[in-house]
Formats: structure tokens, sequence, C-alpha cells
């Protein structure tokens, strides 16, 4: 369960730091309020996760979730260019990320 638990958080950072490039001002209140949900939801699923998974393996595993979904959401809504390297330096993070699943 701390498994998944930690893949969601790893996917609720992807939301907060999309979110957080879309606070221009603050005034706007959706991005806002959306950064806020997903950093806390992300943070207490990672903390939560911490609890069984070792620090550095779930740490890990965290940000590379969250900076693969985030490359992935960025290039899927036209933010940011397609690569194919850019798409091959995301996978070697994905197969980090599995490789430290599957490392006792």
């Amino acid at each position: 369960m701390a498994w998944v638990v930690l893949v969601l958080s790893g996917l609720f950072e992807a939301v907060w730091a999309t979110a957080l490039s879309r606070i221009d001002s603050w005034g706007r209140t959706g991005p806002i309020v959306v950064f806020v949900l997903g950093l806390s939801v992300s943070m207490a699923g990672l903390g939560w996760a911490m609890r069984s998974i070792p620090v550095g393996t779930a740490y890990a595993v965290w940000v590379g979730i969250g900076a693969a979904t985030t490359v992935g959401y960025a290039v899927a809504s036209g933010a940011e260019p397609f690569g194919w390297l850019k798409l091959l330096l995301v996978l070697g993070i994905i197969a980090c990320v599995v490789g430290l699943k599957l490392v006792p």
C-alpha cells in the first residue's frame, strides 16, 4: 500500500509543480488553490509512505515520478517542445525509478 501512496503522491507533485508555474499574480486564486492542495496531498503521501519505505528510495521515486509526469504533461499540453533526447532522458528517469523498486 505504501508504494501505491508513494506513486500517487508523486503524481500530485506534478500537479503542484504545474500549478506553481501558472501563478502569475496573487489575484488569481485558482492556481494558488490547486498548488496548495496538490502540495499538501503530495507531502502527506510522501510522509506516510516513508513510514514503510526507506527515505532515500521513497524520495528518489517521488521526485522521479513527479519530474517525469511534469515533463510529460508539459510536452502533451504544448508548454514545452517534444524532443527525442528529452523522451529518452525521461524514460531513463522512469527506468531508474523502477530499478529502485526492484532493488532490495
